[in-house]
Protein backbone atom coordinates (compact mmCIF):
# COMPACT_ATOMS: atom_id res chain seq x y z
CA UNK A 1 0.00 0.00 0.00
CA UNK A 2 1.13 3.53 -0.73
CA UNK A 3 1.96 5.70 2.25
CA UNK A 4 -0.65 8.24 3.30
CA UNK A 5 1.67 11.11 2.29
CA UNK A 6 1.87 9.80 -1.27
CA UNK A 7 -1.88 9.22 -1.46
CA UNK A 8 -2.45 12.81 -0.30
CA UNK A 9 -0.12 14.06 -3.06
CA UNK A 10 -1.96 11.97 -5.65
CA UNK A 11 -5.34 13.25 -4.48
CA UNK A 12 -4.15 16.87 -4.77
CA UNK A 13 -2.78 16.24 -8.26
CA UNK A 14 -6.06 14.56 -9.26
CA UNK A 15 -8.03 17.56 -8.04
CA UNK A 16 -5.71 19.85 -9.99
CA UNK A 17 -6.10 17.69 -13.13
CA UNK A 18 -9.91 17.85 -12.97
CA UNK A 19 -9.73 21.62 -12.42
CA UNK A 20 -7.53 21.98 -15.50
CA UNK A 21 -10.02 19.99 -17.59
CA UNK A 22 -12.75 22.32 -16.43
CA UNK A 23 -10.69 25.48 -17.11
CA UNK A 24 -9.65 24.32 -20.59
CA UNK A 25 -13.29 24.21 -21.64
CA UNK A 26 -13.98 27.82 -20.60
CA UNK A 27 -14.37 30.30 -23.51
CA UNK A 28 -12.16 32.98 -21.92
CA UNK A 29 -9.29 30.48 -21.52
CA UNK A 30 -9.69 29.17 -25.08
CA UNK A 31 -9.43 32.71 -26.42
CA UNK A 32 -6.27 33.43 -24.39
CA UNK A 33 -3.73 31.49 -26.48
CA UNK A 34 -0.84 31.88 -24.03
CA UNK A 35 -2.88 30.77 -21.01
CA UNK A 36 -4.47 27.93 -22.97
CA UNK A 37 -1.04 26.60 -23.96
CA UNK A 38 0.25 26.81 -20.39
CA UNK A 39 -2.76 24.98 -18.98
CA UNK A 40 -2.68 22.40 -21.80
CA UNK A 41 0.96 21.67 -21.07
CA UNK A 42 0.27 21.17 -17.36
CA UNK A 43 -2.78 19.04 -18.18
CA UNK A 44 -0.67 16.81 -20.43
CA UNK A 45 2.05 16.47 -17.80
CA UNK A 46 -0.48 15.36 -15.17
CA UNK A 47 -2.51 13.04 -17.41
CA UNK A 48 -0.41 9.88 -16.94
CA UNK A 49 -0.29 10.32 -13.16
CA UNK A 50 -4.06 10.89 -13.03
CA UNK A 51 -4.93 7.91 -15.25
CA UNK A 52 -2.55 5.58 -13.42
CA UNK A 53 -3.92 6.67 -10.05
CA UNK A 54 -7.50 6.03 -11.20
CA UNK A 55 -6.46 2.57 -12.38
CA UNK A 56 -4.82 2.00 -9.01
CA UNK A 57 -7.98 2.97 -7.11
CA UNK A 58 -10.10 0.67 -9.32
CA UNK A 59 -7.72 -2.20 -8.64
CA UNK A 60 -7.97 -1.58 -4.87
CA UNK A 61 -11.76 -1.66 -5.09
CA UNK A 62 -11.68 -4.89 -7.14
CA UNK A 63 -9.28 -6.45 -4.63
CA UNK A 64 -11.65 -5.65 -1.75
CA UNK A 65 -14.52 -7.28 -3.67
CA UNK A 66 -12.42 -10.34 -4.50
CA UNK A 67 -11.45 -10.78 -0.85
CA UNK A 68 -15.15 -10.78 0.09
CA UNK A 69 -15.66 -13.70 -2.28
CA UNK A 70 -13.04 -15.68 -0.34
CA UNK A 71 -15.71 -16.05 2.36
CA UNK A 72 -18.00 -17.91 -0.06
CA UNK A 73 -19.13 -21.39 1.04
CA UNK A 74 -18.52 -22.68 -2.52
CA UNK A 75 -14.96 -24.10 -2.97
CA UNK A 76 -14.81 -23.35 -6.71
CA UNK A 77 -15.77 -19.71 -6.17
CA UNK A 78 -13.18 -19.38 -3.39
CA UNK A 79 -10.51 -20.82 -5.70
CA UNK A 80 -11.39 -18.35 -8.47
CA UNK A 81 -11.45 -15.52 -5.95
CA UNK A 82 -7.99 -16.51 -4.66
CA UNK A 83 -6.58 -16.41 -8.19
CA UNK A 84 -8.14 -12.98 -8.71
CA UNK A 85 -6.74 -11.71 -5.40
CA UNK A 86 -3.21 -12.79 -6.34
CA UNK A 87 -3.53 -11.26 -9.80
CA UNK A 88 -4.80 -7.95 -8.40
CA UNK A 89 -2.09 -7.84 -5.72
CA UNK A 90 0.57 -8.14 -8.41
CA UNK A 91 -1.13 -5.44 -10.47
CA UNK A 92 -1.42 -3.10 -7.47
CA UNK A 93 2.26 -3.59 -6.62
CA UNK A 94 3.24 -2.70 -10.20
CA UNK A 95 0.97 0.36 -10.20
CA UNK A 96 2.43 1.54 -6.90
CA UNK A 97 5.97 1.42 -8.34
CA UNK A 98 4.82 3.25 -11.45
CA UNK A 99 3.12 5.96 -9.39
CA UNK A 100 6.28 6.46 -7.31
CA UNK A 101 8.28 6.81 -10.51
CA UNK A 102 5.79 9.32 -11.93
CA UNK A 103 5.94 11.38 -8.73
CA UNK A 104 9.72 11.78 -8.98
CA UNK A 105 10.34 15.44 -9.92
CA UNK A 106 11.56 15.79 -13.49
CA UNK A 107 14.78 17.67 -14.17
CA UNK A 108 13.61 20.65 -16.26
CA UNK A 109 16.91 20.57 -18.13
CA UNK A 110 16.61 16.95 -19.29
CA UNK A 111 15.20 17.80 -22.71
CA UNK A 112 17.84 20.44 -23.46
CA UNK A 113 20.85 20.32 -25.76
CA UNK A 114 24.30 20.12 -24.19
CA UNK A 115 27.30 22.40 -24.07
CA UNK A 116 30.20 20.00 -23.46
CA UNK A 117 33.43 21.47 -22.10
CA UNK A 118 36.57 19.30 -21.69
CA UNK A 119 39.80 20.71 -20.24
CA UNK A 120 43.21 19.13 -19.75
CA UNK A 121 44.12 18.67 -16.09
CA UNK A 122 47.30 17.28 -14.60
CA UNK A 123 49.64 15.45 -16.96
CA UNK A 124 50.81 17.99 -19.52
CA UNK A 125 50.67 16.80 -23.15
CA UNK A 126 49.33 13.40 -22.12
CA UNK A 127 46.33 15.12 -20.45
CA UNK A 128 45.72 17.07 -23.67
CA UNK A 129 45.74 13.83 -25.67
CA UNK A 130 43.28 12.33 -23.18
CA UNK A 131 40.97 15.29 -23.84
CA UNK A 132 41.03 14.33 -27.53
CA UNK A 133 40.12 10.73 -26.60
CA UNK A 134 37.18 11.87 -24.48
CA UNK A 135 36.01 14.25 -27.19
CA UNK A 136 36.00 11.42 -29.72
CA UNK A 137 34.18 9.14 -27.23
CA UNK A 138 31.36 11.66 -26.76
CA UNK A 139 31.21 12.37 -30.49
CA UNK A 140 30.80 8.64 -31.20
CA UNK A 141 28.12 8.38 -28.51
CA UNK A 142 26.24 11.34 -29.97
CA UNK A 143 26.41 9.86 -33.47
CA UNK A 144 25.05 6.52 -32.21
CA UNK A 145 22.11 8.40 -30.65
CA UNK A 146 21.44 10.33 -33.84
CA UNK A 147 22.39 13.65 -32.22
CA UNK A 148 24.17 16.51 -33.97
CA UNK A 149 27.71 17.18 -32.74
CA UNK A 150 29.65 20.36 -33.51
CA UNK A 151 32.76 22.06 -32.13
CA UNK A 152 32.20 25.56 -30.75
CA UNK A 153 35.72 26.34 -29.59
CA UNK A 154 39.03 24.47 -29.48
CA UNK A 155 42.55 25.13 -28.24
CA UNK A 156 44.77 22.48 -29.85
CA UNK A 157 48.26 21.33 -28.91
CA UNK A 158 51.11 20.28 -31.16
CA UNK A 159 50.60 16.49 -30.83
CA UNK A 160 46.89 16.52 -31.64
CA UNK A 161 45.52 17.01 -28.17
CA UNK A 162 43.49 19.87 -26.71
CA UNK A 163 44.13 22.20 -23.79
CA UNK A 164 40.40 22.91 -23.95
CA UNK A 165 37.56 22.07 -26.31
CA UNK A 166 33.90 23.07 -26.20
CA UNK A 167 31.24 21.26 -28.26
CA UNK A 168 27.50 21.54 -28.81
CA UNK A 169 25.43 18.35 -28.77
CA UNK A 170 21.91 18.77 -30.12
CA UNK A 171 19.32 16.05 -29.74
CA UNK A 172 16.29 14.88 -27.78
CA UNK A 173 17.26 13.92 -24.24
CA UNK A 174 20.94 14.79 -24.68
CA UNK A 175 21.28 16.42 -21.26
CA UNK A 176 19.26 13.70 -19.51
CA UNK A 177 21.90 11.14 -20.49
CA UNK A 178 25.12 13.14 -20.49
CA UNK A 179 24.61 15.14 -17.27
CA UNK A 180 26.33 12.40 -15.26
CA UNK A 181 29.62 12.98 -17.11
CA UNK A 182 30.56 16.17 -15.23
CA UNK A 183 33.66 15.75 -13.09
CA UNK A 184 37.28 14.65 -13.23
CA UNK A 185 38.13 11.76 -15.56
CA UNK A 186 41.42 9.97 -14.86
CA UNK A 187 43.52 7.95 -17.33
CA UNK A 188 46.27 5.47 -16.46
CA UNK A 189 48.49 4.42 -19.36
CA UNK A 190 51.96 4.66 -20.92
CA UNK A 191 52.03 8.05 -22.69
CA UNK A 192 53.23 8.30 -26.29
CA UNK A 193 55.69 10.90 -24.98
CA UNK A 194 57.19 8.42 -22.45
CA UNK A 195 60.21 6.51 -23.70
CA UNK A 196 60.75 4.54 -20.49
CA UNK A 197 57.46 2.65 -20.71
CA UNK A 198 56.21 3.79 -17.31
CA UNK A 199 52.48 4.12 -16.60
CA UNK A 200 51.41 7.69 -15.93
CA UNK A 201 48.21 9.07 -14.43
CA UNK A 202 46.67 12.11 -16.09
CA UNK A 203 43.33 13.86 -15.74
CA UNK A 204 40.80 15.85 -17.71
CA UNK A 205 37.85 17.83 -16.44
CA UNK A 206 34.44 17.46 -18.09
CA UNK A 207 31.60 19.93 -17.64
CA UNK A 208 28.18 19.15 -19.12
CA UNK A 209 25.96 22.24 -19.23
CA UNK A 210 22.35 22.42 -20.46
CA UNK A 211 22.14 24.85 -23.36
CA UNK A 212 20.47 28.08 -22.32
CA UNK A 213 18.94 31.04 -24.13
CA UNK A 214 17.34 34.41 -23.42
CA UNK A 215 14.36 32.76 -21.70
CA UNK A 216 16.62 30.94 -19.22
CA UNK A 217 19.07 33.74 -18.43
CA UNK A 218 18.61 37.46 -18.73
CA UNK A 219 21.74 39.36 -19.74
CA UNK A 220 22.03 43.13 -19.61
CA UNK A 221 24.11 44.18 -22.65
CA UNK A 222 25.81 46.78 -20.44
CA UNK A 223 27.20 43.93 -18.34
CA UNK A 224 29.19 42.58 -21.31
CA UNK A 225 32.66 43.61 -22.39
CA UNK A 226 33.21 42.42 -25.95
CA UNK A 227 36.72 42.46 -27.39
CA UNK A 228 38.10 41.34 -30.74
CA UNK A 229 41.60 40.09 -31.44
CA UNK A 230 43.57 38.21 -34.03
CA UNK A 231 43.12 34.47 -33.98
CA UNK A 232 46.22 32.50 -33.04
CA UNK A 233 47.59 29.30 -34.50
CA UNK A 234 47.49 27.89 -38.00
CA UNK A 235 45.18 29.53 -40.46
CA UNK A 236 47.29 31.37 -42.95
CA UNK A 237 47.37 35.05 -43.79
CA UNK A 238 43.65 35.57 -43.10
CA UNK A 239 43.94 34.51 -39.49
CA UNK A 240 47.06 36.57 -38.84
CA UNK A 241 45.82 39.88 -40.23
CA UNK A 242 42.11 39.99 -39.35
CA UNK A 243 40.58 40.47 -35.91
CA UNK A 244 37.92 37.77 -36.18
CA UNK A 245 38.37 36.24 -32.72
CA UNK A 246 35.94 37.38 -30.01
CA UNK A 247 36.29 37.49 -26.23
CA UNK A 248 33.24 38.24 -24.07
CA UNK A 249 33.47 39.05 -20.36
CA UNK A 250 30.36 39.04 -18.16
CA UNK A 251 31.34 41.76 -15.70
CA UNK A 252 29.08 40.89 -12.72
CA UNK A 253 30.34 37.27 -12.54
CA UNK A 254 33.75 37.58 -14.19
CA UNK A 255 32.96 34.71 -16.57
CA UNK A 256 35.02 34.94 -19.77
CA UNK A 257 34.43 33.06 -23.02
CA UNK A 258 36.24 33.36 -26.33
CA UNK A 259 35.90 31.91 -29.83
CA UNK A 260 38.28 32.12 -32.75
CA UNK A 261 37.52 29.07 -34.90
CA UNK A 262 35.25 30.79 -37.42
CA UNK A 263 36.47 33.14 -40.16
CA UNK A 264 33.70 35.61 -39.37
CA UNK A 265 33.70 37.85 -36.31
CA UNK A 266 29.90 37.64 -36.22
CA UNK A 267 29.96 33.81 -36.17
CA UNK A 268 32.54 33.77 -33.40
CA UNK A 269 30.45 36.21 -31.37
CA UNK A 270 27.31 34.07 -31.78
CA UNK A 271 29.19 30.97 -30.66
CA UNK A 272 30.70 32.81 -27.71
CA UNK A 273 27.26 34.04 -26.61
CA UNK A 274 25.89 30.51 -26.84
CA UNK A 275 28.61 29.30 -24.49
CA UNK A 276 28.16 32.30 -22.18
CA UNK A 277 24.43 31.70 -21.75
CA UNK A 278 25.10 28.08 -20.73
CA UNK A 279 27.87 29.07 -18.31
CA UNK A 280 25.69 31.74 -16.69
CA UNK A 281 22.76 29.34 -16.35
CA UNK A 282 25.11 26.87 -14.68
CA UNK A 283 26.59 29.60 -12.46
CA UNK A 284 23.20 30.81 -11.16
CA UNK A 285 21.88 27.27 -10.68
CA UNK A 286 25.00 26.33 -8.70
CA UNK A 287 24.48 29.35 -6.44
CA UNK A 288 20.89 28.30 -5.90
CA UNK A 289 21.96 24.76 -5.02
CA UNK A 290 24.39 26.10 -2.45
CA UNK A 291 21.48 27.87 -0.79
CA UNK A 292 19.44 24.67 -0.77
CA UNK A 293 21.82 22.29 1.00
CA UNK A 294 19.86 19.11 0.33
CA UNK A 295 19.68 19.60 -3.45
CA UNK A 296 22.81 17.67 -4.31
CA UNK A 297 21.84 14.76 -2.07
CA UNK A 298 19.26 13.85 -4.68
CA UNK A 299 21.86 13.14 -7.33
CA UNK A 300 24.55 10.57 -8.09
CA UNK A 301 27.70 12.38 -7.01
CA UNK A 302 27.82 16.13 -6.92
CA UNK A 303 28.86 16.71 -10.50
CA UNK A 304 31.37 19.20 -9.14
CA UNK A 305 34.32 19.69 -11.42
CA UNK A 306 36.79 18.75 -8.68
CA UNK A 307 35.22 15.35 -8.05
CA UNK A 308 36.97 12.30 -9.52
CA UNK A 309 34.22 10.27 -11.12
CA UNK A 310 35.87 7.74 -13.45
CA UNK A 311 39.17 6.00 -14.17
CA UNK A 312 40.26 4.61 -17.55
CA UNK A 313 43.02 2.03 -16.99
CA UNK A 314 44.65 0.98 -20.28
CA UNK A 315 46.95 -1.85 -19.02
CA UNK A 316 43.93 -3.70 -17.59
CA UNK A 317 41.43 -2.49 -20.24
CA UNK A 318 39.36 -1.37 -17.27
CA UNK A 319 36.91 1.50 -16.71
CA UNK A 320 35.70 2.20 -13.17
CA UNK A 321 32.96 4.64 -12.24
CA UNK A 322 33.71 5.53 -8.63
CA UNK A 323 30.26 6.91 -7.78
CA UNK A 324 28.50 3.57 -8.16
CA UNK A 325 31.52 1.22 -7.84
CA UNK A 326 30.95 -0.09 -11.35
CA UNK A 327 33.93 -1.68 -13.09
CA UNK A 328 33.81 -2.82 -16.72
CA UNK A 329 36.63 -4.48 -18.67
CA UNK A 330 35.49 -2.90 -21.92
CA UNK A 331 37.79 0.10 -22.24
CA UNK A 332 38.04 0.11 -26.03
CA UNK A 333 34.27 -0.27 -26.47
CA UNK A 334 33.65 2.61 -24.07
CA UNK A 335 36.17 4.85 -25.83
CA UNK A 336 34.26 4.04 -29.04
CA UNK A 337 31.20 5.65 -27.49
CA UNK A 338 29.52 2.57 -26.00
CA UNK A 339 28.55 4.43 -22.82
CA UNK A 340 25.00 3.19 -22.28
CA UNK A 341 25.86 0.49 -19.73
CA UNK A 342 27.48 3.09 -17.47
CA UNK A 343 24.89 5.78 -18.10
CA UNK A 344 21.94 3.45 -17.49
CA UNK A 345 23.46 2.36 -14.16
CA UNK A 346 23.89 6.00 -13.14
CA UNK A 347 20.32 6.84 -14.19
CA UNK A 348 19.01 3.88 -12.17
CA UNK A 349 20.95 4.99 -9.09
CA UNK A 350 19.67 8.56 -9.41
CA UNK A 351 16.09 7.29 -9.74
CA UNK A 352 16.53 5.10 -6.66
CA UNK A 353 17.77 8.07 -4.62
CA UNK A 354 14.95 10.31 -5.82
CA UNK A 355 12.36 7.63 -5.08
CA UNK A 356 13.61 7.53 -1.48
CA UNK A 357 12.99 11.26 -1.23
CA UNK A 358 9.48 10.92 -2.67
CA UNK A 359 8.64 8.18 -0.18
CA UNK A 360 9.96 10.10 2.84
CA UNK A 361 8.80 13.60 1.91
Amino acid sequence: MLKKELVDKLEKLSTRYRKLEEDLSKPDVIQDIKKYRELSKEHKELSEIYETYQEYKRALKELKEAKELLKSPEPELRELAQEEVEKLQRKISELEEKLKFLLVPKDPNDSKNVILEIRAGTGGEEAALFVADLLRMYQKYAEDKGWKFSILSANKTGLGGYKEVIALIEGEGAYSRLKFESGVHRVQRIPVTESGGRIHTSTATVAVLPEADETDVEINPQDLRIETFRASGAGGQYVNTTETAVRITHLPTGIVVSCQDERSQFQNKQKALRILYAKLKDYYERKKREEIAKERKEQVGTGERSEKIRTYNFPQSRVTDHRINLTLYKLQDILEGKLDEIIEALRAKELEERLKLVETS
